[in-house]
């Protein structure tokens, strides 16, 4: 299943990756929009509507969600696509694309912990739809790291956006085993998730969310098997860190 930040309930916790002002498809020139379906290489998959504020799905959602439509979102990355810069993912239908954040004004909700903050820490049992199995997460609270304190002061503006891409066999194949049916969309590559951060490079996924993909298609997962080294890498960089929601 699809690695993205966790769903919170509370409509109170959630982030807004509001558009800048001056936007890149408004203010470069060499932005022409993408010509439908013709030289489409990035299509937003239904996965990742939560992610996007004209969405119904994006109430309750706790990770960037960005006031771009997913049209606009789509012109943008797809202007910007190089397969040259395809990265490779945790399996071989999953890649990244890593783009300067010169077009929202996504904040980071990865936190390191610290003294002063890990009293904000806080779990929870989730699913991140109806047909996955609930599975504990940490997370910071948001309203409790703020306590008063300006948004700009805790979370900052990130200077990269990580897309990760899923094949569209993968895509199809997922849909297939939990009673989807296909939505007819023809891009060769889906963005299940994105990520707003600070480093031009993957962030390893949460260890709960390697042990989720390894179970079946029917489950909510990827049916990859779990790597042990993959996994103790995201348990070096998670036991430090933690999502804000």
């Amino acid at each position: 299943s699809p690695s993205a930040l966790f769903i919170h309930s509370a409509q109170k916790n959630r982030f807004r990756a509001h558009s800048s002002s001056v936007s890149r498809v408004s203010s470069v020139k060499d932005a022409a929009p993408v010509t439908e379906m013709a030289s489409k290489n990035l299509a937003v998959d239904p996965f990742c509507y939560r992610q996007f504020a004209e969405k119904s799905e994006s109430e309750g959602y706790a990770g960037a969600v960005f006031s771009l439509s997913v049209k606009n979102f789509e012109e943008i990355v797809n202007e910007r696509y190089d397969e040259a810069n395809l990265k490779d993912g945790y399996a071989p239908f999953c890649k990244h694309i890593f783009l300067v954040n010169d077009f929202s004004d996504a904040r980071v909700n990865v936190l390191p912990i610290t003294e002063d903050n890990e009293h904000c820490l806080r779990t929870k049992y989730e699913a991140r739809n109806a047909k996955e199995l609930p599975v504990l997460t940490r997370f910071f609270d948001r309203e409790r790291l703020l306590d008063g304190k300006d948004e700009s002061d805790v979370f900052p503006i990130a200077k990269y956006i990580d897309l990760i891409l899923y094949s569209r066999e993968q895509i199809d194949k997922e849909n297939e085993a939990m009673g989807k049916a296909k939505d007819g969309e023809s891009a060769p590559w889906g963005i299940v998730s994105i990520k707003a951060q600070d480093v031009d490079h993957e962030l390893p996924m949460t260890p709960i969310t390697a042990m989720r993909n390894a179970l079946g298609k029917d489950q909510g997962g990827s049916g990859v098997d779990l790597d042990r080294e993959s996994y103790m890498e995201a348990y070096n960089y998670w036991k430090d860190h933690a999502n804000v929601l």
